[in-house]
């Protein structure tokens, strides 16, 4: 979710640019090839770490090095600008897919048969965030923001699951009445105000958003308005040093029976759960108005899987990639993180997530807000202001300014 510098910034790249740099080692010995698989799922490196050893054992002659470095996104694109590009790369199908693509970074797959058996409208998502017609990545894993609970608190204080905002909130002043701590929010990192935020702005800003955001109409200052509100409203009900606790913390925080609720995507459940595998957990669609039957999940492309076009294996590294979309392979993922695939057909099975099957089912989901607000602006920085300081003007006059000023110098 972290935005950085534009690869504009770097200067313009392009595929003839980019062709023959970077990517994996050469062979010494004319048979061991090397490739190198960047991505930014931290959180998943035991998986990948077991499923690349599976590969290599099924294709001795490929290693496959993982690389998944803090701020990864700030990483890439500095390595982009150097030419230093990894054969396979990971991230979510956000602003650096969209930079990425439209600098020539990638493959272009639009034409390739895995993308049949990809859901739709993942593929879609990609689309719009670029911009362009065409593909350059396979979308792999879909994540999702909801409202994270302790089944066990819940069922102490006969707590039923919310449908409304106003449910939703009558649930937080029953846990507070209760002398428990309704959330824990981690605002030490900035990110993490992001979920509730695009779940609360995805449900409220209007259906015609992006349509006018590509007319050049930046509504934000308008628009997001109840999103940012609802955000203060819910910040009020956490516990004491919301500024001095990070996500990390928190994970660990609320699988110790901290608070009853976590306004968290489905990625933090498998920290959760090793801070405490025993703990009840569930997670509910987040009830952002009083309409319930317009409630959508925030569901996003959470990884990709794109080959770079100056790679100097593609075959090896194309190959990973169809290894890793085998059912066998993708299932093994999902179930260890948690997560949706975006290949049709491979379900999430976990009774977690239960709550948010039918929103899948139905496609009564919606991609991440964030995801379209450009590189340079920040909203994670400005949203931290917010809890801070409290002034919702404030924080919609700078998200605007700073919103057009990135536009302008488009």
């Amino acid at each position: 979710m972290k935005k950085t510098m534009s690869l504009l910034a770097v200067g313009a790249l392009s595929i003839s640019l980019l062709a023959g740099c970077g990517g994996g080692e050469e062979s010494s010995g004319g048979d061991q090839v090397k490739i190198e698989f960047f991505h930014h799922k931290r959180e998943g490196m035991e998986t990948i770490d077991k499923l690349i050893a599976k590969f290599e054992e099924e294709n001795p002659n490929i290693d496959v090095e993982q690389s998944s470095p803090p701020e990864p996104s700030t990483v890439l694109r500095t390595r982009v600008s150097k030419s230093d590009i990894p054969d396979i790369i990971g991230v979510g199908g956000d602003v650096t897919y969209s930079d990425l693509a439209n600098a020539g970074v990638f493959t272009d797959v639009t034409e390739d048969k895995s993308l049949e058996n990809i859901q739709p409208a993942y593929v879609q998502m990609l689309k719009d965030v670029s911009g362009l017609e065409e593909v350059f990545a396979i979308p792999y894993v879909a994540n999702a923001v909801g409202v994270i609970y302790n089944k066990a608190i819940f069922a102490e204080l006969g707590l039923e699951v919310p449908k409304t905002w106003d449910e939703f909130i009558s649930v937080a002043e029953k846990v507070k009445e209760a002398g428990k701590t309704p959330f824990f929010h981690t605002y030490k990192d900035a990110w993490t105000t992001l979920p509730a935020f695009n779940a609360l702005a995805a449900n409220t800003q209007g259906d015609d958003f992006y349509s006018e955001l590509n007319k050049g109409n930046i509504l934000a200052e308008e628009r997001y308005k109840e999103a940012a509100e609802k955000l203060l409203q819910l910040s009020e009900y956490g516990h004491k040093n919301q500024q001095g606790v990070g996500y990390n913390d928190g994970n660990t925080a609320f699988a110790n029976g901290e608070s009853a609720m976590y306004l968290q995507g489905i990625w933090a459940l498998p920290e959760i759960k090793k801070a405490n595998p025993d703990i009840e957990l569930g997670v509910f669609p987040f009830p952002a108005t009083n309409n319930p039957d317009e409630t959508k999940v925030i569901s996003g492309v959470d990884l990709i899987l794109g080959v770079a076009a100056s790679s100097k294996h593609p075959e090896e590294a194309k190959k990973f990639v169809e290894f890793l979309m085998e059912e066998e392979n993708a299932k093994q993922y999902i179930d260890e993180q948690n997560a949706f695939s975006a290949i049709q057909g491979i379900t999430q099975d976990d009774p977690t997530v239960d709550d948010l099957k039918a929103s899948f089912e139905s496609g009564s989901l919606t991609d991440f807000p964030d995801h379209y607000i450009p590189t340079g602006v920040m909203p994670e920085k400005t949203l931290q202001s917010l809890v801070i300081n409290k002034d919702v003007d404030e924080f919609l006059t700078k998200l605007q300014a700073d919103w057009e000023k990135v536009q302008d110098r488009k």
